[in-house]
Order: C-alpha cells, then structure tokens, then sequence
C-alpha cells in the first residue's frame, strides 16, 4: 500500500521546477468551464477544515506523443486516471481539469472534474505547468491557508493513499511542499566535451574512483513528476512549485512511471494489470464513496456505474466455436446464466446491444429471443457504436462493452468502461479496464449484467450486499473461484 515515510529539504530561495510533463503545443481556447464541484464525504480530514483542491493541467499538443494525456492505460484515458486518483483521496474535496483541448474537456467532464478553459497563451510550446496553475488557481478563487495538489496526467499510476499523506503534511503545517518520488541507487554518469577524445563520461552523484555498496550509500530519491502538494499562498507567492520547507512523499516504484513517449505508454500498459489491482479497489469504493454508496474494496467487483450495456457476440455470448451439420448449418453454443443477466438488464430498463462483424441469422435469432438490439456486418464497431449511442441520447462514457478480439477494439477505445473476457485476444486484453472471471458462452454476460446491477441498485439506496446476494448464485457447472474454495473448505469439514 501507501508508503508515508517521508524525507526533508529546504528551500532557501527559487528552486528549479522538477519535470514538466504537461504536454507541448495548443489547440485553441475551446474548452467551456463547468460549474459542478462532485460531493466528497471526508474521512480523513478534520471537521471544518478547508480540504485540498486537486488542478491537472493537459495541453491538447504533445510533440513527442500526440493526443497523449487521451492515450488509454488500462482501458481509461490518461487525464481520467489522474481524475479517478484525485476524487478517490480523502483529503481532495475538488478536482479541476485545466486544458485547452475539447476531447481533453469532454474526458475529465467523464470522470468526474471541473474543466477550466486554459488560455492559447498559456497552452503553447513554451508556457510552464506552473502558469497554467496560478490561472486556476486565480478562476477558483481558492481561499488563504488551503492546499493545491498539483496533478500530472501522464503519471498513470497515482495510488490516492500517497496523496493522502502528502496533503496531510502541508495541510498540519509540516512541509510547504511535498511531492512523489521513489528511491533509487543509481549511479548517474554525465558525457562533457574533452579535448583529448571529444567525449568524457563523469560520475555525477558519486566519485567513480570509490564504489561504495549500496547499502554504504547514503539514499537518494527520483522526482516521478506524479504530483505535487503546495501550500497555496505560497506556491503563490514564489510563483513555482519548490518553495520553503520541502518533504518528499516516497511512492512504489511501481507507480513511479511517467509517459513522454510512444515507448513509455507500451510499457505503462504492459504494467497496468498488475499495478491497477493493487490500487483499484480502494479507488472503486472511494468513488462509489462519493455517489453516496458503500462499496467493497475487490478489485473482482468493480463500481461498473453505467447507462448501456454493449457487447460483441462470437466469443462473448458464445464460447467461439461453432458446430455445423452435413447441411452446413451453423449452431452456437450459448448460456443460460447470460439470458437471465440480459433479462434483469432490461427490467432495470439498461439498454443492451449486440455488435457483430459477422451477418448470421443466428445472432439475429439470439439477440430476438433476448429482446435486445443487434446490429450486424460491421466493418467499423466504433462508428456503429457512435451512431447507436447518439440516437439514444446515451454518452459513451457512460457505456460498458465487453469484448474478446481486435474487431472489438474500435469500440472498446470509445467506452467508459471496456472490459474483456479472459481468454480475449492481447490486444483487446491491453485494453481492458477490467478483466470478467467467466469465459464467452459461460456466463461472462451474466457476470457484468450483475455488476452493472449492483452498482445500479447501491445507488437507488439497496446497498453493495445485494452483490454478495446476486452475484454468488452458484452456477454448478461455472462456479466462481469464491464458490469453489466454499465448496472445498465444506468438503474437507466433512
């Protein structure tokens, strides 16, 4: 989890701005500012108090990467991440987006954030993090004494925990500053001009001529850019982020990556579906915390809050495979599990679609039996999903689809919530932002119609035990992994 320790520095004057990762370039002052603040119920900070305002700048432009602080990780843009993290800390009673990118707007809006139109002057090539925030910060009106949580979108992995501990350190008045940083022992080499050879390679935080080992070695920390608390006035004041008394807030190294390049966002996806079940748990009850619900932290059992229900059929409703007689006449095999989840969606009066690349009579029959819509013999999913949503007036935000190949992927980069089935193809996997337990044609429709419902009814007020209830019905042919220790453990007793 969360590490607090802490280590302290002081600044006696300007300090350098650590990275700047905030993107390049502009698109033009688009963005409108929205006027709804999401509710916070605080645990963590004293009655009264003045709690902590998070601002995440993301420029539109990016030269090394374009549409980067967009780029999906784990099947959620960027600037939404760095959303989810923000509303997910305790201590963090608002969350501000500030861009000048539309598309950027409309994703933080998604997740939860105030947007603030960035100017074009402050959105370009050369202007800094730092003057995006003091316009903010100069928007809000942000009252004397409070705390700014400085965000940055291109961190993935923000565990809300760490956020926690920083704001509380400025907020009692230990440090001005506080930001995230991992350990490191590295040896750090610098090459110079030389005379002799054109090149000199020197030992920048350590004398080559002396290796001490590592553990000889006093330690040192790696700023990761992820965020930075300040004290407001004086953040304010000095006009950049490392002024007066600074603490570091060490993080997991795991979380400690940040995204410049193409070759960065392929490693942060590559680590996502491990790093994202350690934190999003906790952050699925924190948000649900926020709509007013109880919500268990499992990872197993997301916060899956939508308004549609969309998936692919081969692979999803079927087990991929299909028998064909002498006549040459195909049959699937299908679940009944997934029949009953589909009819429980559609008395709870949630929209559900098939999408198909294939025409075949059978998913047409299917899709009839379930009283559900289908659209078939797509070249296109994304388009057709679009065209769908927008007759209904339903945002693609507030969309799950459950897919298992790279046809699916069109609409899997469009939805709030992309999930996969297990044995998906890499590439849908990759984009998933959470992975069902069932397999395609074994109740993995059933299994998100049940998650969809649960957080569907904590909201009505009939609280997150109605997943335990309706989510466990035992299934003897598809037990779940939960259902197969009980039935263990109860073998054994006997």
């Amino acid at each position: 989890m969360s590490r607090s320790d802490s280590t302290e520095a002081t600044a006696a004057g300007a300090a350098e701005s650590g990275p700047d990762r905030d993107g390049v370039g502009a698109s033009g002052d688009r963005a409108a500012r929205t006027g709804t603040s999401p509710a916070a119920a605080g645990g963590g900070t004293p009655a009264g108090a003045v709690r902590a305002i998070a601002i995440i700048p993301a420029r539109g432009g990016s030269q090394g990467l374009p549409g980067k602080n967009v780029a999906r990780v784990g099947g959620v843009p960027l600037v939404a991440r760095a959303v989810h993290a923000a509303l997910a800390a305790e201590r963090i009673g608002r969350v501000v987006v500030t861009t000048d990118d539309e598309e950027i707007a409309d994703a933080a809006r998604g997740a939860g954030a105030e947007v603030i139109a960035r100017p074009a002057e402050l959105a370009n090539a050369t202007a800094s993090s730092e003057s995006a925030l003091l316009h903010a910060i100069d928007a809000l009106g942000q009252e004397p004494g409070g705390v700014t949580v400085f965000i940055q979108a291109t961190s993935p992995f923000i565990d809300p925990a760490d956020l926690d501990a920083a704001v509380a350190r400025v907020e009692q008045g230990e440090r001005d500053v506080v930001f995230a940083a991992t350990p490191t022992h590295g040896f750090l080499w610098r090459e110079r001009a030389d005379d002799a050879d054109g090149a000199s390679a020197i030992g920048v935080n350590h004398d080559p001529s002396n290796r001490p080992r590592r553990q000889d070695r006093e330690q040192e920390f790696l700023e990761t850019g992820a965020f930075y608390v300040l004290r407001t006035d004086g953040f304010v004041l000095a006009g950049h982020r490392f002024f007066g008394r600074i603490g570091i807030q060490r993080v997991h190294p795991d979380t400690a990556i940040e995204i410049d390049d193409a070759a960065d966002l392929a490693r942060a996806r590559v680590l996502a579906p491990r790093v994202d079940r350690r934190l999003a748990g906790g952050i699925a009850a924190s948000l649900a915390r926020r709509e007013g619900v109880a919500w268990m932290a499992d990872p197993r059992h997301p916060f899956i809050d939508v308004d549609a229900v969309v998936t692919d059929f081969d692979g999803v409703h079927t087990d991929d495979t299909a028998a064909v007689d002498e006549l040459g006449r195909e049959s699937v095999r299908v679940s009944r599990a997934d029949g009953h989840g589909v009819a429980r969606l559609r008395d709870a009066g949630i929209p559900v679609l098939i999408l198909s690349a294939e025409a075949n009579p059978v998913v047409s029959r299917r899709a009839e039996k379930l009283g559900i819509d289908v659209i078939q013999g797509l070249a296109d999913k994304g388009a057709a999903l679009r065209e769908w949503a927008a007759a209904r007036g339903i945002r693609l935000d507030r969309i799950a689809y459950l897919g298992n190949d790279r046809g699916d992927i069109p609409a899997l980069d469009l939805v709030g919530w992309p999930l996969a089935v297990p044995d998906a193809a890499p590439d849908a996997l990759e984009r998933a932002r959470h992975v069902l337990e069932r397999h395609g044609g074994h109740g993995a429709v059933r299994e998100l119609a049940e998650l969809v419902l649960a957080a569907r009814d904590a909201k009505l007020g009939s609280g997150a035990s109605d997943l335990a209830r309706e989510s466990r019905e035992l299934d003897p042919a598809h037990p779940t992994r939960e259902q197969r220790e009980a039935i263990a453990a109860a073998s054994s007793a006997t």
